[in-house]
């Protein structure tokens, strides 16, 4: 008899919750797997609470049920490498842009480096609050460069005691990783800034200066290159020639481009992916922005679909690179393209040897015609089209990027405890990358939104910037 009260109520107080919302008869992606299966969500407080098979007979008190059979669903995507900067002229601008990536089901951002850091904290701070609809932003604060660097904003290291005070800056600031730029830096302090903040235990990405090798940046620590050109460069038999010529400057950057590409060994490029793996090092290819870029000379981009959602002040900064891909000559415009479908053979190689990847667009001003939002879903198209399977490419968003920066006890995947950030498909991905751009409704934290509400406040932004 007491066993029969006990379970009375038992049950009667699991009926007693009240779930946020319960997602009903979805079918569930298990990126781990690629194994789909039809589920109830149930999400409380921002929460995940668990993920059951679906019962007919069970009736559970929720704020919101909503139906999703036949769709699919997947944790947010990720993308791993934004920017938000510009200066405070275009602060607007930069704060528009979270919008468009809700709206594309990017439910988290890695801004990798910029000069709005006060501006980014603070919407950090305002959409973790419910105050401003944007995604989750981990941030690396201004970069790390040297003397008179490319990009404002960053901090100008010289000597080991400026490393100590940049890493002190950027931990008062809590920035989420390190990010370093090679304009500037020289190859000693920039290695040196590395194995200063792992010893912090902070976690490291970034471009890589030429005058040094990328063994020897694998060596000093770093968790993530951006980019394939450093990759491209520790893959070529003649690195350590090329090396010493950009550090007498008898060649520069681009110049290199090339005689590495010619160099491209694949004994050498096999030990360099062993180590990249072994050091759990992960790469962000960008392949869309390359492909952008590498073609401006021959692509109209007037009638983009998502040129009407720019301020025209972010258009402007589009300017430098466009003239600078308009004034190459035929010999440079050639290279370039040829160096971008080498790219998606490195993609597939560093994949299929285990590396991990990260999906990033490298959207934001001054890279042009690489909108925010739309920019990821291109670059997993990018990642499939090199032979990559959907599976593994969506693998390379929110999975993967949840493992870099440590947070995959909270993100990257649909389980119980994890934060409700999701993302749910009309159709399945895992037979068409570009399902990902089929968004019915996004889910940030527990708060819904349909896609049609969410492309209503992208049709009065497009408004405002005509």
């Amino acid at each position: 008899m007491l066993f029969v009260i006990m379970s009375f109520f038992s049950c009667k107080e699991d009926h007693a919750i009240a779930y946020d919302v319960i997602l009903k008869n979805g079918n569930v992606i298990d990126l781990e797997t690629g194994i789909v299966s039809v589920k109830d969500i149930f999400i409380k407080d921002g929460i995940i609470e668990k993920l059951v098979i679906p019962n007919d007979a069970e009736h559970i008190a929720a704020t919101k049920v909503i139906d999703v059979t036949d769709q699919y669903i997947l944790p947010g995507f990720w993308d791993n490498h934004v920017h938000f900067r510009g200066g405070d002229s275009l602060l607007k601008a930069n704060r528009d842009f979270l919008k468009l990536y809700i709206t594309n089901g990017i439910t988290t951002v890695r801004d990798a480096g910029g000069d709005l850091t006060a501006a980014v904290m603070a919407w950090r701070d305002s959409i973790a609050s419910g105050d401003l609809i944007g995604p989750t932003i981990f941030t690396s604060g201004p970069k790390i460069d040297g003397p008179n660097g490319t990009w404002a904003g960053s901090l100008e290291v010289t000597n080991k005691s400026d490393i100590a005070i940049a890493l002190d800056s950027l931990q008062s600031l809590q920035v989420d990783f390190v990010k370093l730029y090679d304009s500037r830096i020289t190859g000693e302090n920039y290695l040196n800034t590395i194995k200063a903040a792992e010893e912090r235990g902070l976690i490291t990405s970034g471009h890589m200066p030429f005058t040094v090798t990328l063994d020897a940046t694998i060596s000093a620590g770093v968790d993530a290159v951006e980019h394939l050109y450093y990759i491209m460069k520790g893959c070529a038999a003649n690195e350590a020639a090329i090396t010493s010529q950009l550090v007498r400057k008898e060649i520069g950057f681009w110049d290199a481009m090339p005689l590495l590409m010619a160099g491209y060994t694949d004994s050498v490029a096999q030990k360099t992916f062993a180590n990249l793996k072994n050091h759990d090092v992960y790469v962000v290819p960008t392949l869309h922005i390359g492909e952008t870029l590498s073609y401006l000379d021959e692509t109209n981009h007037q009638n983009d679909a998502y040129l009407k959602y720019m301020d025209t002040d972010i258009v402007k900064t589009y300017a430098g690179r466009i003239q600078r891909a308009l004034n190459a000559s035929e010999e440079q415009t050639r290279d370039r393209k040829a160096l971008q479908q080498f790219f998606g053979v490195l993609t597939k190689s560093l994949h299929d040897s285990g590396v991990g990847l990260l999906a990033g667009s490298d959207s934001g001003a001054f890279n042009s015609y690489t909108y925010p939002g739309i920019s990821l879903h291109k670059e997993l198209e990018q990642l499939v089209k090199t032979g990559i399977s959907p599976l593994e490419a969506l693998k390379t968003s929110a999975y993967n990027g949840a493992r870099f920066l440590k947070k995959d006890t909270d993100y990257g995947q649909l389980k119980a405890n994890n934060i409700a950030d999701i993302v749910i498909l009309n159709g399945n991905p895992l037979d068409d990358i570009s399902q990902t751009q089929n968004i019915r409704m996004v889910i940030k934290e527990g708060a819904v939104w349909e896609i049609n509400n969410l492309n209503k406040q992208l049709e009065s932004l497009a408004n405002d910037n005509n």
